[in-house]
């Protein structure tokens, strides 16, 4: 346990008495994930949904937001966001909000769903997502993963039938995105169709949208 402190605080051996407090310091240990709650994504990626086919791979927060604004721009017909938390430093921005609006007005047959695992969160923070929630509530919809089933602890993004934003450990930033694999996209969009049939509405969620 202390070998695994010891590199995130050079000090920590010289003050062994406060080794029992490492962990209010591990905690405080995202230094960088404070300007990425606030910070607008600058541009979107420089890739073509349904062309490129190459795995772009990203280890940044700013990374994240280009390609999901890219994927987020470019879909025309459906988005999933599958989210622990619906992360406000990746989906809580006026240019994926404006992203999300334009693809649900555009039609009425298109849709947004989102799956969180936590509502309560976004919630207090009042998610850009959740206030679009409240004024287009024919084709957003948003809905807990049922904790009562095994589910898939990875957060993604699912893009028409060719994108993925893909992050396995969602307490990380690095991932990858894809642009045109329409063979991933629908094992993914599998899995969150089931983990959708069986979802629950939270009542922070109820609370909010009504």
């Amino acid at each position: 346990m202390h070998e695994e402190d010891a590199p995130l605080d050079a000090n920590e051996p010289d003050l062994p008495a406060i080794d029992f407090q490492s962990p209010g310091r591990f905690a405080v240990h995202n230094p960088d994930s404070l300007p990425a709650v606030t910070a607008e994504p600058h541009e979107p990626a420089p890739f073509q949904l349904g062309q490129h086919a190459d795995l772009q791979r990203f280890s940044r927060p700013e990374q994240a937001q280009s390609h999901a604004l890219a994927l987020l721009q470019q879909a025309r017909h459906s988005l999933c966001i599958y989210s622990p938390d619906l992360e406000s430093w990746l989906y809580s921005h006026r240019s994926v909000q404006e992203a999300c609006t334009r693809l649900l007005l555009a039609s009425p047959k298109n849709r947004l769903r989102i799956l969180v695992r936590d509502a309560g969160k976004p919630v207090k923070q009042g998610h850009r997502l959740l206030n679009l929630a409240q004024r287009i509530t024919s084709n957003l919809h948003i809905r807990k993963i049922n904790p009562d089933h095994p589910s898939d602890e990875s957060a993604y993004l699912l893009a028409d039938d060719r994108g993925l934003l893909l992050r396995e450990l969602p307490e990380q930033y690095a991932g990858y995105a894809l642009y045109n694999d329409p063979g991933r996209v629908r094992q993914r969009q599998a899995q969150f169709d089931q983990a959708w049939d069986i979802s629950v509405l939270d009542p922070d969620l109820r609370s909010f949208l009504l």
